[in-house]
């Protein structure tokens, strides 16, 4: 089993991306501020970025929201308006790029006077002083306004889009040799050219460059790009990085898997089969006649052999209260191998098309994470609430596709926190890869508490080192301890739909 590293960052031809980066906007046409010495970092006064979440996320693992929250849906694939992008960092670096040339020079010169060469004493001369001239230039200090823009359109998980990003060189000096790689997010794949570019720009002159990525459900925040600009003699480089800030915005697609519920139900209509007899389609019962039942519930093929009346009952199907609950842990933000999707993302999108199938169902369904930045969705029903929650798994942070900062001490508080905020009639739909033994337990404790708990896990193991194959084992002794506990796990391979996996768990549940 192997796990991303927060700090990781990977500038191949799949993903070629620099640290930094913060959520904001598509078309941020902005200017960067003058670049400053290593170690002055991002200035006091810089702006901070916007987001259409309606309410902050926690700052630290215990402090989760106490209300419910309450947003109005937003417009699929839509972004939050610009601000200004900075320097966030900068410094020089020698290349070395002409080390060797003053010790060949004195070398030809040494030479040249013994064997009183003239063409050997001019090669040192020049040498000489291109090494001089070389130790004494200065790295150019850019001052470029850098605009990123994406491609409109309504986007659709699956679709590539068209990054286009224009740089302008607003000072007053050439900068001879320019060289720029964009910070596409950690999940976007390149799939058309590349965000890497090199070129050359006079005062007030504009070069642009793009790529293609692949769009992938949920908020995805652009890093810095960062800058290297070389002077006539390359001997010195400026590095910096400069934030524009950007956000590319997909919507989960439609879709619905039906997920069997177990029988805690509410007394209203719905479509989870209950042990209780009454209006429905499935047969269930007969009982004795009683004044006033319809005509159409009477077995009369019974009344045809000389028996007493009998009137037939059928299964009810009523509707649940389900609370679906994502595991945003660190320890969850866990794949297969390096290209693999985590498998916090699968398990978010699992929760999308539960709850899509649920909510179609005329169930009340709600929504929380469980991990350092706690989000909670009341149950509920109807085309609006069903749109704030799909909008909180695609956008909220609390459901990010990057492992947050945690912390182990935080989970006794976070597991009493999440246990006290669930309704007592409540089924819970966990969402973990079972990586730990913690979240077992959790699981148990549910139970134990009363709630129905179906646990649907994104398998994150691999099995081609001796240490992921261990992983794997340990894996599926967690998935046999719950379901000796009587708990329903959808046990979901990396290589296999959900819904292949879903109709394979259902037949054995049948059976």
């Amino acid at each position: 089993m192997t796990g991303r590293d927060d700090d990781g960052r990977s500038t191949d031809a799949r993903n070629e991306r620099f640290d930094g980066g913060e959520a904001a906007a598509i078309d941020t046409d902005t200017r960067s501020e003058t670049g400053t010495d290593a170690g002055t970092g991002r200035p006091d006064d810089g702006p901070e970025s916007d987001t259409d979440a309606v309410t902050s996320h926690d700052t630290d693992a215990g402090s989760g929201s106490d209300t419910d929250v309450d947003t109005e849906p937003g417009t699929d694939g839509d972004t939050a308006d610009a601000e200004d992008s900075v320097v966030v960092d900068s410094s020089t670096h020698e290349t070395n790029r002409l080390a060797g040339i003053a010790a060949v020079a004195s070398l030809f010169g040494g030479v040249g006077a013994i064997v009183t060469s003239p063409a050997l004493l001019l090669a040192s001369v020049v040498g000489i002083a291109y090494a001089a001239y070389a130790r004494v230039g200065r790295p150019p200090t850019p001052t470029l306004s850098i605009a990123r823009e994406l491609e409109d359109g309504d986007l659709e998980p699956g679709e590539s889009v068209r990054v286009t990003v224009r740089v302008r060189n607003d000072g007053d000096e050439i900068l001879p040799d320019l060289r720029f790689v964009d910070g596409v997010p950690a999940e976007l794949v390149v799939t058309d050219e590349s965000p890497r570019h090199g070129t050359a720009l006079r005062p007030g002159e504009t070069e642009t460059f793009s790529y293609a990525v692949t769009a992938r459900q949920g908020a995805h925040a652009f890093e810095p790009v960062s800058v290297v600009a070389r002077g006539f003699t390359g001997a010195v480089e400026r590095v910096q990085r400069i934030r524009v800030d950007t956000e590319l915005r997909c919507p989960p697609a439609e879709t619905e898997t039906a997920l069997p519920l177990r029988s805690l139900t509410l007394p209203l209509t719905g479509r989870v089969e209950t042990d209780v007899g009454g209006e429905g389609l499935e047969f269930h019962a007969t009982r004795e006649y009683r004044r006033g039942d319809p005509l159409s519930r009477i077995d009369w093929n019974r009344r045809a052999r000389g028996e007493d009346l009998a009137t037939i009952t059928f299964r009810e199907e009523r509707s649940a209260t389900v609370m679906l609950a994502v595991d945003t842990r660190t320890d969850a933000y866990r794949r297969p191998d390096e290209t693999g999707r985590n498998a916090v993302d699968r398990g978010i999108e699992a929760a999308i098309a539960v709850l899509d199938a649920l909510d179609a169902g005329g169930n009340s369904v709600g929504l929380a994470s469980f991990g350092p930045h706690q989000r909670w969705l009341s149950p509920g029903s109807g085309p609006d609430h069903r749109a704030r929650a799909r909008q909180l798994l695609a956008t909220d942070p609390a459901f990010g596709l990057s492992p947050p900062e945690s912390s182990k001490s935080m989970l006794y508080v976070q597991r009493q926190r999440f246990r006290s905020r669930m309704p007592s009639d409540s089924q819970v739909v966990l969402f973990t890869p079972l990586c730990d033994d913690d979240v077992v337990r959790i699981a148990q404790l549910l139970e134990a508490d009363g709630h129905l708990v179906t646990v649907v896990s994104p398998d994150p193991t691999g099995r081609e080192t001796p240490g992921e194959r261990l992983a794997a084992v340990e894996r599926t002794v967690r998935v046999s301890t719950l379901r000796g506990a009587g708990i329903r796990v959808v046990d979901w391979p990396a290589d296999e739909s959900l819904a292949a996996t879903l109709e394979r768990s259902r037949r054995r549940w049948s059976a």
